[in-house]
């Protein structure tokens, strides 16, 4: 696990140079990387080629230091994650002739590139992104991994092309303060965070999850394909309920134990779901010795489910580490977690998951999580909206559900950030859609575009912003397939994914998830829906081919989520800088927000007329974003 950069320029330039720019990209992802860093450059007629990482010693801690070259020189590697099928690869390379010299699984990819070109990226099973220099093609191939668990930003900037694991590194070197996307813009303000291709500056982008860069070093000039990994439908259509629980069961060890290969001490996240708590019982199974588990709970109760950790911990026997967190854990941290996305990032979760991977990190420097197991087996609240809305929409009129919308809407408001019944049932009604595009309101989870609309000047609105996704992922979305399909490619990879690799390694902690299994995934999408998700009952294959595990009903439980009482704080400790984020002045320098409308939003909050924790929050991130980030850019030359 570590961070790496690279830049390419058009001529030749002084290594010296070059390696000046990469020391001070590198100098920004320390945190990815405090164990080593390492430095590549090569310079020719045409062009200057450059790569640098920092690295956090996982596996082959004394001979896996890059870059790593092939035996030849030809071939330069920087990687940034783990492979978990390495050791088979490596077999199978063995088997072709290949010679190792260290037993890390960078040395893997290298070889595997040599003998399969490109296609060798589709063997890979794990979360990953790297780039691989081929001076005799004079290419560079940058790929990410298949969910886009590890991040991949790059801009070509006056000809020059430059890449990182992390916005920071890309912005202190380009040389110009780079505009605010609108499209950017838009899509943080429905999602609450921003999805691959886009950020929120123009013209710097992110790698989509599964696809890689195939950089021509000659002009500059560059591709982006998809990697075909080419999936067998390997389930028999009439599989039993029976038989998917038994593969179930095994995929789901077989992934944890494949997730557990280190040289350094590994723990598990619990929080008492149903996805860490299976976690955490597979790899108590399989390690002789305790396992170290960790969580968190809140002083707020009715965000707290620490007890079902606790529960949990003395099922499988571990080493329970339980931190409760208050307002006052946050104060010190807030903007250093906050500012580390580099760009805005409402998910509120952020806050407990960067304090429970800091406190991991103490004990452990690789944690296991539950990440991904909603999407993979069909758990979110979200996946019943397909048959609700259908079911709403056969019985209530286009026109009468705009009429109820009116009147329902004030009373189901509320002053609390409580998010019960009451919320649930508003977000469902504005949710409801008579054009096939209810889920991406449901996943709008700040402000509707039409709401977008209101609060953004005439000059920074984009309507319809999702509409590349539409295109991409195309129509008729009713089924839960498709559901889960629009979550893996833009929830997964814009807010859950960017959450866990951000908060864990600004703690040099390495966080896996065993569930984000492309095997896996391959396996579920080929079931029948029911199997997952059987009426009401979420998760229903992956709950009972573990249930013989857990007391009766334990798996069955509801969850509240990783939920924060930001709703409160907002009013509190920090509402003196949420009110400087709305003053007439500054704001009409920003020339970005109606003014009115958004101080409207705000101050229905604070006086507690009215619960807008979504919409400020997301707001405030911004704003946050904004005075602290975008306007303290310090401008210098590339090279």
């Amino acid at each position: 696990m570590c961070g790496i950069n690279g830049v390419l320029f058009n001529g030749k330039h002084e290594p010296e140079a070059i390696s000046k720019v990469l020391s001070k990209m590198n100098m920004e992802i320390i945190h990815r990387g405090p164990d080593q860093d390492g430095f590549f450059v090569k310079d020719s007629n045409n062009y200057a080629v450059g790569f640098a990482m920092r690295r956090l010693s996982i596996i082959d801690l004394s001979t896996g230091k890059q870059p790593m070259f092939s035996e030849n020189g030809k071939l330069c590697i920087v990687f940034n994650g783990e492979i978990y099928n390495y050791l088979v690869l490596k077999e199978i390379l063995k088997s072709k002739g290949a010679q190792f010299h260290t037993t890390s699984d960078t040395e893997v990819i290298l070889r595997l590139y040599e003998n399969f070109g490109t296609e060798a990226f589709a063997m890979l099973d794990g979360m990953f992104a790297f780039s691989i220099y081929d001076e005799e093609k004079d290419k560079i191939f940058i790929a990410r991994d298949y969910f886009g668990e590890k991040p991949l930003y790059y801009t070509k900037n006056d000809g020059n092309i430059i890449w990182g694991s992390e916005l920071k590194s890309i912005i202190t070197v380009i040389g110009k303060k780079p505009e605010i996307s609108k499209q950017g813009l838009n899509l943080y303000f429905q999602l609450t965070y921003i999805p691959a291709p886009y950020t929120i500056y123009s013209n710097i982008h992110k790698l989509e999850a599964n696809h890689y860069l195939e950089i021509n070093c000659n002009d500059q000039s560059y591709n982006i394909a998809e990697i075909d990994q080419n999936f067998k439908k390997n389930v028999d259509p009439n599989i039993s309920f029976e038989e998917a629980k038994t593969l179930t069961h095994t995929l789901v060890n077989e992934s944890v134990s494949s997730r557990s290969i280190s040289d350094v001490p590994l723990g598990t996240f619990l929080s008492g779901g149903v996805d860490s708590s299976i976690v955490s019982l597979a790899l108590s199974k399989q390690i002789n010795s305790k396992i170290d588990t960790f969580s968190v709970g809140f002083d707020k109760k009715s965000f707290d489910e620490s007890d079902k950790a606790r529960t949990v911990a003395k099922i499988i026997n571990s080493n329970h580490h339980e931190f409760i967190i208050s307002v006052e854990d946050l104060k010190s941290n807030i903007d250093d977690i906050l500012l580390n996305f580099d760009e805005p990032f409402a998910d509120s979760s952020s806050l407990p998951t960067y304090l429970v991977a800091h406190k991991t990190r103490q004990h452990v420097k690789v944690a296991l999580t539950g990440d991904g197991g909603d999407e993979v087996f069909g758990g979110y609240n979200k996946y019943y909206m397909g048959k609700l809305n259908a079911k709403y929409a056969s019985i209530i009129p286009r026109g009468a559900h705009a009429t109820l919308k009116n009147i329902l809407n004030p009373v189901l408001s509320t002053k609390d950030d409580k998010r019960g019944k009451r919320f649930k049932v508003k977000k469902l009604l504005n949710a409801i859609n008579y054009d096939d595009e209810f889920y991406y309101n449901i996943i709008s989870l700040a402000y509707q575009n039409s709401e977008v609309a209101a609060i953004l000047k005439k000059q920074a609105y984009l309507n319809d912003s999702l509409q590349y996704f539409k295109n991409k992922i195309g129509k008729n979305n009713n089924t839960l397939t498709d559901f889960r399909n629009i979550d893996k490619i833009i929830s997964l990879e814009g807010d859950m994914l960017v959450k866990v690799d951000r908060t864990s390694m600004l703690t040099s902690l390495e966080s896996r998830a065993p569930f984000l299994n492309k095997e896996i995934w391959n396996f579920t999408s080929q079931l029948p829906e029911d199997y997952l998700m059987k009426g009401w009952n979420k998760k229903y294959l992956l709950k009972d081919s573990f249930k013989q595990y857990f007391p009766d009903q334990f798996l069955d439980k509801s969850k509240k989520g990783f939920g924060v009482p930001v709703g409160d704080w907002l009013r509190g400790y920090l509402s003196k800088e949420l009110n400087s984020y709305i003053e007439t002045e500054f704001l009409v320098k920003q020339d970005i927000f109606n003014v009115s409308e958004i101080s409207e939003i705000v101050e229905k909050h604070l006086s507690g007329k009215e619960d807008n924790t979504f919409k400020v929050w997301t707001f405030f991130c911004f704003q946050k974003w904004y005075k602290q980030t975008y306007e303290s850019i310090s401008l210098g030359s590339l090279i």
